[in-house]
């Protein structure tokens, strides 16, 4: 764990800010990709997995009961397969599922001078879409993306805006931009043998861009849909699909309702909604866990409806 935070704060157009602490039993946690995924894979080292690291796979075949991966070296061999190659996925395409809509994130990391320890959010810079900064020890990672409409390759300039309105300086900083796929509704998750995870599943939040979490669940469920399967149980891959459709798949889509009414009208939704204190503690206990869209977004959408009823 790179940080924690109870620490809240929005702001619109980089100023009308407001800030809460959180009273959740836990803070948010902050984790360095890098370090924690590495973390992970020490883990599943210690069960007995083993690793071929940069080992590009050239292509998959299925041959009687088992699936063979290909590479340029030589051919790995298992009964079941799990896509988990992000957001591009060329696994899940060779499986056979359509390609989804990928937009373009960017992060960076900065020096934290004026060591702020508030998760930040920051709308209205961005049409339909926003930024965050997150702290990490003496740093903070700044980043930047869309969740609805057309893609926007390009986020160097309102990087440098943001990190200039808040004392941050960028001046050596790489820009690293990576894929997103976000949840586009129902799917199925399986196939033959096969199951999709994390980001090659599209399972990003709409509304908050977060993978981490969905992508450690459904990898977590796949796991157990594949021992089910070696136990002989005929629908276990199918019951990780719906599973995954019931369990997070449908709260997503509320988050996606959710995200699709707020940048129809960013101003409105930051002035009604996110500006109010129980709207910021809410949406904290969505990003710790502690609550699920469904249980926030009917109400938040109804008092942004009615902002659009003429009289109210």
């Amino acid at each position: 764990i790179a940080d924690t935070t109870r620490t809240v704060r929005y702001s619109w157009q980089l100023g009308d800010a407001v800030e809460a602490e959180l009273s959740i039993p836990e803070p948010i946690w902050i984790v360095d990709r890098s370090v924690f995924d590495h973390y992970l894979l020490q883990q599943a080292q210690q069960q007995g997995a083993v690793v071929a690291d940069q080992t590009e796979v050239t292509g998959i075949t299925f041959q009687a009961d088992h699936w063979q991966i290909h590479t340029a070296t030589t051919t790995y061999a298992g009964r079941y397969l799990i896509a988990a190659d992000g957001a591009k996925s060329q696994v899940a395409q060779w499986l056979g599922f359509k390609p989804k809509v990928v937009r373009t994130a960017a992060v960076m990391s900065v020096p934290n001078p004026t060591g702020d320890r508030a998760a930040h959010f920051e709308f209205g810079l961005v049409k339909n879409g926003y930024l965050w900064s997150f702290p990490k020890g003496d740093r903070r990672t700044v980043g930047v993306a869309v969740v609805r409409g057309s893609d926007r390759p390009h986020w160097e300039p309102i990087l440098q805006q943001y990190c200039a309105a808040y004392g941050l300086s960028p001046a050596d900083c790489a820009i690293h931009y990576h894929p997103l796929c976000l949840w586009a509704g129902q799917q199925p998750l399986h196939t033959h043998h096969a199951l999709l995870v994390g980001e090659a599943a599209g399972l990003v939040d709409p509304f908050s861009a977060e993978g981490v979490r969905p992508a450690l669940y459904s990898g977590m469920r796949a796991a157990e849909a594949i021992a089910a399967a070696l136990g002989g149980k005929a629908d276990a891959l199918a019951t990780y699909s719906k599973t995954l459709q019931e369990e997070w798949g449908t709260d997503l889509v509320w988050a996606q309702r959710l995200a699709a009414l707020f940048h129809r009208m960013p101003g409105v939704g930051y002035r009604l909604a996110l500006k109010r204190p129980s709207a910021t503690q809410r949406l904290g206990q969505v990003l710790c866990g502690e609550l699920r869209y469904r249980d926030i977004a009917r109400r938040a959408m109804q008092r942004l409806s009615s902002s659009l009823i003429p009289g109210r």
